[in-house]
């Protein structure tokens, strides 16, 4: 049984709102942003983190089909070397809230900043994801577009091997890197190898 709350305050439309990507060398950051019925109940609703890519899948499809609202925002690599990665995760999370058809009361931030959204209110809550049910439901929605992306991506970069690491800093990841060099999905301002020494930009 899930143990996430329903809500945060009953009487409010709250949208909960969660990122993907951050911690990756490649590719952009995916936010987004769900606003649920307060009776929404689903026993294998989890941190996304916490799930099999099979029930990610499996618990988008039905978080869609049950969501009051729901939308994805993103963030692109050239940003986020722009602006940096906290930044581009608040942006994400801003453009995702933009596309709601409905608008909330009141967004719930996985994470403990954020940046304000117009004059909607905003809770910031430390592991969100494995306590709200909007939240967790962001993360998934978040986690499985941005797995979608990197999929598509790696088959025109196969070397970086992004089909099984989705652009997060794994050995083989930055093995690919020093042997290859970067790809134009990169993030340069991010530490692409421990060194540094053999990328020339």
């Amino acid at each position: 049984m899930s143990v996430l709350a329903p809500f945060f305050n009953k009487n409010e439309i709250e949208a909960g709102c969660d990122e993907a990507g951050r911690g990756c060398l490649a590719g952009p950051v995916f936010a987004a942003a769900v606003i649920l019925p307060v009776d929404f109940r689903n026993e294998m609703l989890n941190d996304s983190k916490k799930l099999s890519e099979k029930k990610r899948y499996q618990l988008r499809e039905c978080i869609e089909n049950a969501a009051i609202a729901w939308a994805v925002g993103i963030v692109n690599h050239e940003e986020i070397d722009q602006i940096n990665i906290l930044n581009a995760s608040f942006l994400a999370m801003h453009r995702a809230v933009d596309q709601l058809k409905t608008k909330p009361e009141h967004l719930l931030i996985d994470g403990n900043r954020f940046n304000p959204y117009k004059d909607i209110k905003h809770s910031c809550v430390i592991k969100g994801d494995g306590k709200y049910a909007a939240i967790a439901a962001a993360s998934i929605l978040a986690k499985t577009y941005r797995d979608d992306f990197m999929m598509k991506i790696h088959e025109q970069y196969p070397n970086y091997a992004w089909n099984s690491n989705k652009g997060y800093p794994t050995k083989k990841h930055r093995l690919a890197i020093r042997e290859h060099g970067i790809s134009p999905y990169h993030r340069k301002s991010f530490g692409l190898l421990p060194d540094q020494m053999e990328l020339q930009f």
